[in-house]
Protein backbone atom coordinates (compact mmCIF):
# COMPACT_ATOMS: atom_id res chain seq x y z
CA UNK A 1 0.00 0.00 0.00
CA UNK A 2 1.12 3.98 -0.33
CA UNK A 3 -0.37 6.53 0.77
CA UNK A 4 1.14 10.20 1.62
CA UNK A 5 0.28 10.07 5.25
CA UNK A 6 0.40 7.22 7.54
CA UNK A 7 -1.47 8.30 11.08
CA UNK A 8 -0.70 5.67 14.01
CA UNK A 9 -3.22 5.61 16.29
CA UNK A 10 -7.33 6.03 15.92
CA UNK A 11 -7.96 8.25 18.63
CA UNK A 12 -9.39 11.98 18.22
CA UNK A 13 -6.33 13.49 17.45
CA UNK A 14 -5.24 10.91 14.64
CA UNK A 15 -9.07 11.00 13.26
CA UNK A 16 -9.18 15.03 13.54
CA UNK A 17 -5.50 14.99 11.62
CA UNK A 18 -7.00 12.36 8.73
CA UNK A 19 -10.38 14.45 8.26
CA UNK A 20 -8.36 17.57 7.69
CA UNK A 21 -5.72 16.46 5.18
CA UNK A 22 -8.49 14.43 3.64
CA UNK A 23 -10.69 17.87 2.87
CA UNK A 24 -7.27 19.40 1.65
CA UNK A 25 -6.85 16.86 -1.11
CA UNK A 26 -4.02 14.55 1.30
CA UNK A 27 -4.35 10.89 1.25
CA UNK A 28 -3.86 9.42 4.78
CA UNK A 29 -3.80 5.95 6.36
CA UNK A 30 -5.14 5.41 9.70
CA UNK A 31 -3.83 2.43 12.04
CA UNK A 32 -5.70 0.98 15.03
CA UNK A 33 -4.47 -1.27 17.73
CA UNK A 34 -7.90 -1.64 18.96
CA UNK A 35 -11.70 -1.65 17.52
CA UNK A 36 -13.86 1.25 16.95
CA UNK A 37 -15.95 0.39 19.73
CA UNK A 38 -12.76 -0.14 22.12
CA UNK A 39 -12.11 3.27 21.55
CA UNK A 40 -15.51 4.84 21.77
CA UNK A 41 -16.24 3.03 25.82
CA UNK A 42 -12.90 4.97 27.04
CA UNK A 43 -13.98 7.60 29.04
CA UNK A 44 -12.05 10.68 28.85
CA UNK A 45 -11.92 14.57 28.97
CA UNK A 46 -14.75 16.70 28.05
CA UNK A 47 -13.89 20.33 28.08
CA UNK A 48 -12.82 21.82 24.80
CA UNK A 49 -11.26 24.88 24.22
CA UNK A 50 -12.39 27.40 21.23
CA UNK A 51 -9.60 26.67 19.36
CA UNK A 52 -10.32 22.74 19.29
CA UNK A 53 -13.71 23.55 18.41
CA UNK A 54 -12.91 25.36 15.41
CA UNK A 55 -10.86 22.84 14.36
CA UNK A 56 -13.47 20.08 14.37
CA UNK A 57 -15.72 22.84 12.43
CA UNK A 58 -12.99 23.38 9.65
CA UNK A 59 -12.83 19.70 9.44
CA UNK A 60 -16.57 20.14 8.97
CA UNK A 61 -17.24 17.84 11.73
CA UNK A 62 -18.83 20.37 13.79
CA UNK A 63 -22.50 20.28 13.36
CA UNK A 64 -23.53 17.86 16.21
CA UNK A 65 -21.19 19.48 19.06
CA UNK A 66 -22.53 23.09 17.90
CA UNK A 67 -26.09 21.26 18.62
CA UNK A 68 -25.30 19.01 21.49
CA UNK A 69 -22.92 20.99 23.53
CA UNK A 70 -23.03 23.07 26.41
CA UNK A 71 -21.11 26.77 26.20
CA UNK A 72 -19.61 27.67 30.00
CA UNK A 73 -18.47 31.24 30.48
CA UNK A 74 -16.72 30.55 33.65
CA UNK A 75 -16.21 28.13 36.59
CA UNK A 76 -16.19 27.84 40.39
CA UNK A 77 -13.13 27.69 43.05
CA UNK A 78 -14.13 26.95 46.34
CA UNK A 79 -11.85 26.18 49.37
CA UNK A 80 -13.83 25.35 52.46
CA UNK A 81 -17.21 26.28 52.13
CA UNK A 82 -16.06 29.69 50.54
CA UNK A 83 -16.20 29.78 47.04
CA UNK A 84 -15.61 32.20 43.81
CA UNK A 85 -16.00 32.12 40.39
CA UNK A 86 -13.71 32.65 37.39
CA UNK A 87 -15.66 34.69 34.97
CA UNK A 88 -13.99 33.46 31.27
CA UNK A 89 -16.23 35.80 29.22
CA UNK A 90 -15.83 39.07 31.10
CA UNK A 91 -12.14 38.33 31.82
CA UNK A 92 -10.95 37.00 28.10
CA UNK A 93 -14.47 37.41 25.68
CA UNK A 94 -14.45 33.60 25.35
CA UNK A 95 -15.43 30.51 26.83
CA UNK A 96 -14.99 26.86 26.71
CA UNK A 97 -17.25 23.80 25.12
CA UNK A 98 -18.63 20.87 27.22
CA UNK A 99 -18.65 17.72 24.79
CA UNK A 100 -17.37 14.33 25.60
CA UNK A 101 -14.38 13.31 23.79
CA UNK A 102 -16.24 10.03 22.98
CA UNK A 103 -18.68 12.42 21.13
CA UNK A 104 -15.60 13.71 19.56
CA UNK A 105 -13.76 10.07 18.36
CA UNK A 106 -18.01 8.94 16.96
CA UNK A 107 -18.77 12.31 15.17
CA UNK A 108 -15.04 11.81 13.07
CA UNK A 109 -15.44 8.18 12.86
CA UNK A 110 -18.72 8.74 11.17
CA UNK A 111 -17.34 11.74 9.25
CA UNK A 112 -14.57 9.20 7.82
CA UNK A 113 -16.68 6.71 7.27
CA UNK A 114 -18.81 8.88 4.88
CA UNK A 115 -15.88 9.86 3.08
CA UNK A 116 -13.96 6.76 2.85
CA UNK A 117 -11.29 6.79 4.95
CA UNK A 118 -9.13 4.10 5.23
CA UNK A 119 -8.68 2.71 8.98
CA UNK A 120 -7.10 -0.37 9.72
CA UNK A 121 -8.03 -1.67 12.76
CA UNK A 122 -6.96 -4.17 15.45
CA UNK A 123 -3.09 -3.49 14.20
CA UNK A 124 -0.51 -5.69 16.12
CA UNK A 125 3.31 -5.18 15.87
CA UNK A 126 3.81 -1.90 14.44
CA UNK A 127 6.94 -0.21 13.61
CA UNK A 128 7.93 2.79 11.73
CA UNK A 129 11.46 2.41 9.15
CA UNK A 130 13.37 4.95 8.01
CA UNK A 131 11.65 7.40 9.23
CA UNK A 132 15.13 9.94 9.32
CA UNK A 133 15.03 9.38 5.18
CA UNK A 134 12.63 11.00 2.98
CA UNK A 135 11.06 7.64 2.41
CA UNK A 136 9.99 6.22 5.47
CA UNK A 137 7.51 3.15 6.06
CA UNK A 138 5.34 1.50 7.96
CA UNK A 139 4.54 -2.14 8.62
CA UNK A 140 2.23 -4.13 10.33
CA UNK A 141 0.22 -7.18 11.60
CA UNK A 142 -3.47 -8.13 11.23
CA UNK A 143 -4.45 -11.46 12.29
CA UNK A 144 -1.09 -12.86 11.86
CA UNK A 145 -0.76 -11.39 8.47
CA UNK A 146 2.22 -8.52 7.91
CA UNK A 147 1.70 -5.86 5.89
CA UNK A 148 3.65 -2.64 4.36
CA UNK A 149 2.96 0.80 3.96
CA UNK A 150 5.01 3.10 2.21
CA UNK A 151 4.50 6.80 2.71
CA UNK A 152 5.89 10.26 2.93
CA UNK A 153 5.46 11.13 6.76
CA UNK A 154 4.30 9.52 9.71
CA UNK A 155 2.45 11.20 12.10
CA UNK A 156 2.85 9.27 15.80
CA UNK A 157 -0.80 10.12 17.83
CA UNK A 158 -0.62 6.53 19.57
CA UNK A 159 -0.50 7.69 23.23
CA UNK A 160 2.21 7.28 26.08
CA UNK A 161 2.98 3.87 25.53
CA UNK A 162 2.74 3.61 21.92
CA UNK A 163 5.62 2.57 18.86
CA UNK A 164 5.73 6.19 17.77
CA UNK A 165 8.00 8.01 20.89
CA UNK A 166 9.80 5.02 20.87
CA UNK A 167 11.00 5.12 17.26
CA UNK A 168 12.70 8.20 18.13
CA UNK A 169 15.98 7.36 18.74
CA UNK A 170 17.57 7.89 22.47
CA UNK A 171 20.39 9.66 21.24
CA UNK A 172 18.04 12.27 20.64
CA UNK A 173 15.36 11.98 22.65
CA UNK A 174 14.97 13.88 25.65
CA UNK A 175 12.41 13.14 28.89
CA UNK A 176 11.63 15.65 31.32
CA UNK A 177 8.72 13.88 34.30
CA UNK A 178 6.94 15.24 37.04
CA UNK A 179 4.95 12.21 39.10
CA UNK A 180 2.48 13.46 41.65
CA UNK A 181 1.91 11.36 45.19
CA UNK A 182 -1.56 10.94 44.40
CA UNK A 183 -4.56 9.93 41.87
CA UNK A 184 -8.00 10.65 40.85
CA UNK A 185 -11.13 8.61 41.57
CA UNK A 186 -13.30 9.17 38.98
CA UNK A 187 -16.99 8.41 39.11
CA UNK A 188 -19.59 8.51 35.88
CA UNK A 189 -23.55 8.50 36.91
CA UNK A 190 -26.56 9.04 35.42
CA UNK A 191 -27.66 12.07 37.47
CA UNK A 192 -27.78 15.66 36.94
CA UNK A 193 -25.00 17.80 37.34
CA UNK A 194 -25.02 19.38 40.89
CA UNK A 195 -23.99 23.29 39.38
CA UNK A 196 -24.04 24.14 35.98
CA UNK A 197 -20.86 25.29 35.79
CA UNK A 198 -17.34 22.86 37.24
CA UNK A 199 -16.51 23.06 40.56
CA UNK A 200 -13.03 23.01 41.65
CA UNK A 201 -12.78 22.33 45.09
CA UNK A 202 -9.68 22.23 47.86
CA UNK A 203 -10.53 20.58 50.87
CA UNK A 204 -8.63 19.44 54.30
CA UNK A 205 -9.36 16.25 52.88
CA UNK A 206 -7.61 16.65 49.67
CA UNK A 207 -8.83 17.76 45.73
CA UNK A 208 -12.76 17.41 44.17
CA UNK A 209 -14.43 18.00 41.07
CA UNK A 210 -17.75 18.21 39.76
CA UNK A 211 -18.13 18.25 36.02
CA UNK A 212 -20.64 16.79 33.39
CA UNK A 213 -20.81 14.96 30.05
CA UNK A 214 -24.28 16.27 30.15
CA UNK A 215 -27.73 17.38 31.14
CA UNK A 216 -28.17 13.74 33.00
CA UNK A 217 -24.98 12.41 32.14
CA UNK A 218 -22.33 13.55 35.42
CA UNK A 219 -18.06 12.99 35.90
CA UNK A 220 -16.93 13.60 39.59
CA UNK A 221 -13.37 13.15 40.95
CA UNK A 222 -11.87 12.91 44.12
CA UNK A 223 -8.12 13.12 45.20
CA UNK A 224 -7.12 9.58 46.16
CA UNK A 225 -4.18 7.64 47.28
CA UNK A 226 -2.32 5.83 44.63
CA UNK A 227 -2.50 2.51 46.65
CA UNK A 228 -6.33 2.43 46.41
CA UNK A 229 -8.40 0.69 43.29
CA UNK A 230 -11.72 1.27 42.62
CA UNK A 231 -12.92 -1.59 43.90
CA UNK A 232 -12.10 -0.05 47.66
CA UNK A 233 -14.28 2.23 47.33
CA UNK A 234 -18.15 1.70 46.99
CA UNK A 235 -20.64 4.10 45.16
CA UNK A 236 -21.84 5.15 49.16
CA UNK A 237 -18.32 5.66 50.23
CA UNK A 238 -17.31 7.98 47.25
CA UNK A 239 -20.41 10.19 47.69
CA UNK A 240 -20.01 10.52 51.54
CA UNK A 241 -15.95 12.01 50.38
CA UNK A 242 -17.12 14.25 47.64
CA UNK A 243 -19.73 15.51 50.64
CA UNK A 244 -16.86 15.97 52.69
CA UNK A 245 -14.96 18.36 49.80
CA UNK A 246 -17.44 20.67 48.35
CA UNK A 247 -18.83 23.29 49.95
CA UNK A 248 -22.45 22.47 51.91
CA UNK A 249 -24.72 24.05 50.00
CA UNK A 250 -23.27 21.97 46.61
CA UNK A 251 -23.12 19.01 48.77
CA UNK A 252 -26.75 19.58 49.70
CA UNK A 253 -28.34 19.83 46.73
CA UNK A 254 -25.82 17.00 45.20
CA UNK A 255 -28.04 13.99 43.40
CA UNK A 256 -26.59 10.72 43.87
CA UNK A 257 -27.07 7.34 41.58
CA UNK A 258 -24.86 4.10 40.90
CA UNK A 259 -21.97 4.81 39.29
CA UNK A 260 -21.98 2.93 35.64
CA UNK A 261 -18.39 3.64 35.40
CA UNK A 262 -15.25 4.12 38.37
CA UNK A 263 -11.38 4.17 37.32
CA UNK A 264 -8.43 5.62 39.34
CA UNK A 265 -6.28 7.96 37.36
CA UNK A 266 -2.86 8.47 38.17
CA UNK A 267 -1.38 12.11 37.61
CA UNK A 268 1.70 13.22 35.87
CA UNK A 269 3.56 15.61 33.55
CA UNK A 270 5.14 14.93 30.85
CA UNK A 271 7.24 16.30 27.79
CA UNK A 272 9.47 14.80 25.52
CA UNK A 273 11.80 16.70 23.12
CA UNK A 274 12.06 17.05 19.85
CA UNK A 275 8.30 16.35 18.88
CA UNK A 276 9.96 16.02 15.09
CA UNK A 277 12.22 13.33 13.93
CA UNK A 278 12.88 12.97 10.32
CA UNK A 279 9.58 12.31 9.11
CA UNK A 280 7.89 11.25 12.01
CA UNK A 281 6.14 13.84 14.13
CA UNK A 282 4.87 13.18 17.45
CA UNK A 283 1.42 14.44 18.81
CA UNK A 284 -0.70 14.21 21.70
CA UNK A 285 0.04 11.71 24.35
CA UNK A 286 2.96 10.41 22.54
CA UNK A 287 4.49 13.39 23.12
CA UNK A 288 3.42 14.92 25.90
CA UNK A 289 1.12 14.52 29.40
CA UNK A 290 -0.90 16.54 31.38
CA UNK A 291 -2.20 16.54 34.83
CA UNK A 292 -6.14 16.45 34.04
CA UNK A 293 -6.51 19.46 36.48
CA UNK A 294 -6.96 22.32 34.12
CA UNK A 295 -8.38 20.50 31.59
CA UNK A 296 -5.60 20.36 28.60
CA UNK A 297 -4.90 16.82 27.62
CA UNK A 298 -7.20 16.74 24.48
CA UNK A 299 -6.72 20.36 23.95
CA UNK A 300 -2.75 20.23 23.89
CA UNK A 301 -2.81 17.07 21.46
CA UNK A 302 -5.45 19.41 19.36
CA UNK A 303 -2.84 22.28 18.77
CA UNK A 304 0.25 19.54 17.78
CA UNK A 305 -2.78 18.91 15.01
CA UNK A 306 -3.26 21.98 13.98
CA UNK A 307 0.45 22.96 14.09
CA UNK A 308 1.17 19.42 11.74
CA UNK A 309 -1.94 19.55 9.95
CA UNK A 310 -1.01 23.67 8.33
CA UNK A 311 2.74 22.30 8.08
CA UNK A 312 1.51 19.39 5.88
CA UNK A 313 -0.42 21.85 3.92
CA UNK A 314 1.93 24.48 3.33
CA UNK A 315 4.33 21.19 1.99
CA UNK A 316 1.56 19.76 -0.44
CA UNK A 317 0.28 23.05 -1.56
CA UNK A 318 3.82 24.96 -2.43
CA UNK A 319 6.29 22.92 -1.53
CA UNK A 320 7.53 25.34 1.49
CA UNK A 321 9.20 23.06 4.55
CA UNK A 322 9.01 25.74 6.78
CA UNK A 323 6.51 24.51 8.90
CA UNK A 324 7.28 20.76 8.79
CA UNK A 325 11.28 21.97 10.23
CA UNK A 326 9.58 24.33 12.85
CA UNK A 327 6.86 21.41 13.88
CA UNK A 328 8.72 20.99 16.83
CA UNK A 329 9.66 24.04 17.96
CA UNK A 330 5.56 25.88 17.74
CA UNK A 331 4.18 22.79 19.16
CA UNK A 332 6.57 22.51 22.51
CA UNK A 333 6.20 26.78 22.81
CA UNK A 334 2.37 26.07 23.01
CA UNK A 335 2.97 22.76 24.95
CA UNK A 336 4.90 24.31 27.88
CA UNK A 337 2.97 26.65 28.78
CA UNK A 338 0.24 24.36 29.22
CA UNK A 339 2.24 22.21 30.94
CA UNK A 340 2.55 25.37 33.46
CA UNK A 341 -0.73 25.94 33.32
CA UNK A 342 -1.88 22.42 34.67
CA UNK A 343 1.09 21.88 36.96
CA UNK A 344 0.18 25.17 38.77
CA UNK A 345 -3.49 24.40 39.21
CA UNK A 346 -2.59 20.85 40.56
CA UNK A 347 -0.16 22.33 42.77
CA UNK A 348 -3.27 25.39 43.67
CA UNK A 349 -5.85 22.41 44.72
CA UNK A 350 -4.50 19.25 45.76
CA UNK A 351 -2.80 18.56 49.24
CA UNK A 352 0.28 16.70 49.26
CA UNK A 353 1.59 14.26 51.29
CA UNK A 354 5.20 16.54 52.64
CA UNK A 355 2.86 19.88 52.74
CA UNK A 356 3.97 21.41 55.89
CA UNK A 357 1.88 24.38 57.42
CA UNK A 358 3.61 27.05 55.93
CA UNK A 359 3.03 25.13 52.88
CA UNK A 360 -0.65 24.74 53.71
CA UNK A 361 -0.66 28.72 54.24
CA UNK A 362 1.15 29.77 51.17
CA UNK A 363 -1.58 27.80 48.95
CA UNK A 364 -4.38 29.69 51.38
CA UNK A 365 -2.67 33.34 50.42
CA UNK A 366 -2.61 31.96 47.04
CA UNK A 367 -6.36 30.87 46.83
CA UNK A 368 -7.34 34.28 47.97
CA UNK A 369 -4.76 36.10 46.05
CA UNK A 370 -6.74 34.54 43.15
CA UNK A 371 -10.59 35.35 44.72
CA UNK A 372 -9.28 39.11 45.26
CA UNK A 373 -7.21 39.73 42.28
CA UNK A 374 -8.68 40.84 38.73
CA UNK A 375 -5.41 40.30 36.84
CA UNK A 376 -4.53 36.79 38.67
CA UNK A 377 -7.83 35.36 37.84
CA UNK A 378 -7.19 37.38 34.00
CA UNK A 379 -4.14 34.95 33.88
CA UNK A 380 -6.18 31.51 34.88
CA UNK A 381 -9.06 32.22 32.30
CA UNK A 382 -6.78 33.09 29.48
CA UNK A 383 -4.70 29.85 30.00
CA UNK A 384 -8.26 27.77 30.71
CA UNK A 385 -10.16 28.94 27.48
CA UNK A 386 -6.70 28.23 25.62
CA UNK A 387 -3.84 30.15 24.42
CA UNK A 388 -3.69 31.26 20.46
CA UNK A 389 -1.93 28.74 18.07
Amino acid sequence: MKTQVVIIGGGPSGLLLSQLLHRKGIDSVVLERRTRDYVLSRIRAGILEVGFVNLMREAGVGARMDKECFIHDGTVISYGDQQFRIDFEDLTGSHVVVYGQTEVTRDLYDAREAMGGKIVFNTDHVEIHDADTDKPYVTYEVDGTEHRIDCEFVAGCDGFHGVSRQTIPLTVRREYEKVYPFGWLGVLSETPPVHDELIYASSERGFALCSMRNANLSRYYIQCSLSDSPEDWTDKAFWAELKRRIPTEAAERLVTGPSIEKSIAPLRSFVTEPMRWGRLFLCGDAAHIVPPTGAKGLNTAASDIHYLYHALVQFYETGDPEGIVRYSEKALARIWKAERFSWWMTNLLHRFPDQSEFDLKMQRADIEFLRENRAAQSVLAQNYVGLPF
